[in-house]
């Protein structure tokens, strides 16, 4: 069976289920969507937001790309962030960093090579801005990458409370709260590293 076969067996297994349950499920979902979160996480395939949280389809609003960087001149990310504080006006943002993180690594293992391609540029933008706040030693260990995704979560959600856009919406709307999160895959957990809003840090 070839992988698409796959996967349209097993949503045909999903829906089927889902109409089981509840007849009115889908045609409920289709009419609107109301997240209360929106959701910038990595890539990687081993962390799905929807998954990690139980979530259901129309919960998270979500925007995922390699090592979950925020960057202001990132049309994509902050279309997504404009859309979902303005239009669907939820109530937090969570930046979702994770143990192990390969884009983390293929940054802090770069040695600045010319930016041929997206992905070097990413990934030379990357380490520019996240060594800084990293010690002077760190390498790609286990426990040095821990501390660098940690580094990258905090980093981002910085990045994120002083765009303009956030700035704009905390003059109106105090009530918006960015939080940043470590997933650890060796456990499961979900852990919170710290909370903002337009007062400043919560935790």
């Amino acid at each position: 069976m070839t992988t698409i076969n796959h996967l349209l067996v097993k949503n045909r297994s999903w829906a089927t289920q889902q109409q089981s349950r509840d007849p009115n499920f889908f045609p409920q979902l289709a009419q609107a969507q109301k997240p209360h979160i929106l959701w910038i996480g990595c890539s990687d395939s081993r962390v799905p937001a929807e998954t990690i949280v139980r979530a259901q389809p129309g919960e998270l609003f979500v925007h995922r790309n390699i090592a979950n960087v925020v960057e202001e001149q990132d049309d994509n990310l902050m279309s997504v962030v404009q859309y979902a504080v303005e239009h669907l006006e939820v109530g937090a943002i969570v930046i979702c960093g994770h143990y192990g993180c390969g884009g983390i690594q293929a940054a802090l293992s770069s040695r600045n090579t010319p930016s041929k391609d997206s992905l070097t540029r990413r990934l030379n933008s990357l380490r520019t801005k996240l060594v800084p706040h990293l010690p002077a030693e760190t390498d790609t260990h286990d426990d040095d990458l821990n501390k660098a995704a940690h580094a990258n979560v905090q980093l981002q959600l910085n990045t994120l409370s002083k765009t303009q856009l956030i700035q704009r919406v905390w003059r109106h709307n105090a009530g918006l709260t960015l939080v940043g999160c470590i997933y650890d895959m060796h456990t499961g957990f979900l852990n919170v590293l710290e909370q903002r809003n337009a007062a400043g840090r919560v935790t």
